[in-house]
Parts: C-alpha cells; sequence; structure tokens
C-alpha cells in the first residue's frame, strides 16, 4: 500500500517544524512563465510567490539526491526531464532498490491542477512535494534529517537565506520544489501551432486524428482528456481491470463507488511517457487505443464514456499520430529545466 501521511496530520506537521511564513527579500525578482494565448494565467498562491531565487533553488534541489535517506535517489530519478519527467518504467525504484506500487506520472502543467498524485491525496504542489521524501519505497528520509544537511551544506544555507529570507526549514523546502514544478509548463506542440493559426502545422494524418478525437459519436476522447491541458483533472475509472488489486481514489475518499477511479492524466507529451496507466501495464499507444477502442473491462464503477468503438487500422494509426502531435520537443529539451 502506498504511504499516505493525511492532509490534516501533514497541515500540522508543517506548522509545527517551521518557523512563520515569510515572502523572502522585498525586492525579489520575480519568474515570468510565457503562455500562449490560449492558455489561461498560471496560478500561483499568495504565500508562494515565483521569484528567480525560488525557482533556482527549487531546481537545485529538485535534481540533488540530498533529500534522500542515502544520498542516492532525487525528485528527478523519477521524474527525467528527457521523458517529460517521468522515467520510462513501469514501477520506479526507490532507495535501496524498492519499487514502488505505481507508475511515475509525468510533471506537465502541475501549476493548473487541484489535486495531486494518481489518487488525488494532496490538495497542493507544496504538500505533494513532501511525500516522495518520506515515502519508504521513495526516498524514505526522515524530514528533520533532511532540514540538518541542508543546513550543514556548503551553500545550501545562503541559498535559503537568498531565496526567503532565512534558513532551511520544511515549509521553505517544499515551497522552493512547487516554486520549479510551477515553471514546468508545455505548451508548444505541433497542436498548439495549428490552434495558434499556423494551418501547416499538423498532418493530414495528425488532422484526422484531430476530427475523430474531438467527435461526439464516436472518438469522445476530449470529455476527460480537456483543452488546453487535456486532461479534466477528474478521477475516472477507465475499465482497466474488472477487479482492482490497487483501489485507486477509494484509498482516500473510502467511498465504493471510487474504487478503481484514478486521475486522468494529461495527454501532452504522451509520446514520451510509456508505459502508460497508473500501473504502467500497457507499453504502447497502439495498446493504450485497442483498450478503449474494445470499450474497457466493464467494471462497475466503469465511466459510462466507454463503448466498443469499431476504428479502422488507419483511423487507430491517425489517432495516435495526433496524440503525438501532442510532443512538445522543446519541453523536453528546454535547458531550464535541466541541471547545469
Amino acid at each position: 500500500m502506498r504511504y499516505i501521511l493525511p492532509v490534516t496530520l501533514l497541515s500540522t506537521l508543517l506548522l509545527l517544524t517551521n518557523s512563520c511564513d515569510d515572502d523572502g527579500p522585498e525586492l525579489a525578482e520575480r519568474y515570468e512563465v510565457s503562455l500562449p494565448a490560449h492558455f489561461p494565467p498560471l496560478p500561483v498562491p499568495e504565500d508562494n510567490p515565483l521569484t528567480v531565487d525560488r525557482v533556482a533553488l527549487g531546481k537545485q534541489l529538485f535534481f540533488d539526491p540530498i533529500l534522500s535517506k542515502d544520498a542516492t535517489v532525487s525528485c528527478a530519478s523519477c521524474h527525467d526531464p528527457a521523458f517529460s519527467f517521468t522515467d520510462l518504467l513501469k514501477n520506479s525504484r526507490g532507495v535501496e532498490g524498492a519499487v514502488g506500487d505505481r507508475n511515475s506520472m509525468p510533471i506537465v502543467n502541475l501549476a493548473y491542477a487541484n489535486s495531486f498524485f494518481w489518487d488525488g491525496s494532496n490538495p497542493s504542489l507544496e504538500e505533494q512535494a513532501i511525500h516522495p521524501i518520506i515515502n519508504p519505497l521513495e526516498m524514505a528520509s526522515d524530514l528533520a534529517d533532511v532540514i540538518r544537511k541542508l543546513e550543514n551544506h556548503p551553500t545550501y544555507p545562503q541559498d535559503f537565506q537568498q531565496a526567503f529570507g532565512g534558513p532551511p526549514t520544511t515549509d521553505r523546502l517544499v515551497k522552493a520544489l512547487a516554486a520549479f514544478e510551477r515553471t514546468l509548463v508545455s505548451a508548444n506542440s505541433a497542436y498548439d501551432r495549428y490552434v495558434a493559426g499556423d494551418e501547416n502545422a499538423l498532418t493530414d494524418s495528425e488532422r484526422r486524428g484531430m476530427n475523430l478525437f474531438f467527435n461526439h459519436q464516436r472518438g469522445e476522447c476530449f470529455h476527460c482528456h480537456t483543452e488546453p491541458f487535456f486532461t479534466d483533472f477528474s478521477f475516472q475509472n477507465n475499465g482497466l481491470y474488472s477487479e482492482y488489486q490497487d483501489e485507486g481514489r477509494r484509498r482516500v475518499t473510502g467511498r465504493d463507488n471510487d474504487e478503481g477511479k484514478f486521475k486522468v492524466p494529461s495527454l501532452r507529451n504522451i509520446e514520451y511517457t510509456g508505459p502508460y496507466m497508473h500501473d504502467g501495464s500497457m507499453s504502447t499507444l497502439e495498446e493504450v487505443v485497442d483498450h478503449y477502442a474494445k470499450g474497457g473491462n466493464k467494471h462497475r464503477n466503469q465511466s459510462i464514456l466507454l463503448d466498443n468503438i469499431e476504428f479502422s487500422e488507419q483511423e487507430k494509426q491517425d489517432l495516435i499520430a495526433f496524440l503525438k502531435a501532442l510532443s512538445d520537443p522543446a519541453f523536453i529539451q528546454n535547458p531550464d529545466f535541466r541541471p547545469k
């Protein structure tokens, strides 16, 4: 079972282990995120403004294995920018070879999400940042030990002072990580260029796949994978199994009608992020399309949108071509998202 710290306990922990909230230096340089016209403004909490120093500190921490118990695992170990911040494994590996129980989710456009993890067990980027650090299947750390390591590091104390106006604390640690993660915006795919007015951005096959994707009678993919993020951030049972070993959202709510429901993942950069599904049980996009075409495995909580669809081989190819048109090479190659 996934190691979950209840939100109420986590909030109490943050209050007990940290000093009063602060905004850092008054003249801190704000970090600007470039967004296309079809994206809404970037949501940023008032108590954690995006500044150049906070984002730089969060990036450094994201790629630093110092946060793990034995200094062997970093956030980037499971969230590699080359793969849209996932790791291409069915189940990720943690400290001492521990194997996680779910597939590593890509980190893309998370600033717009209202819950995190496959089961939505955390409501904010700041709170979710703590779980991989303390999860025994991931970094397996003790927060007090992490803060001591940061305090005794040759540069981190000054970095925290610059970003927050104070020494390392748990609150400042998760705020820095969340600040960096909010900047991970992917919005420069061929589809985005098409939406922006470049009629030549999509091939004929990609355009046919797009029409199928948004078709109300057949594809109907857009109901859950809505623009511009290609997810509606809801929880759905997609009929992956007739019986689920992983209860999904039910772990959080305790409700039977949430069994087998998982967060709808974004389809952006899906070309880079296999294997697919919450458990990494599908290796290819062809398998994914075939699963939906057959209408799932008829679980009692399965979405009513799933039904048998007779796709021709050409239609399958076109649909997959459109999914690949959501790839953003500039995102996975962006030096701002990679270690120095």
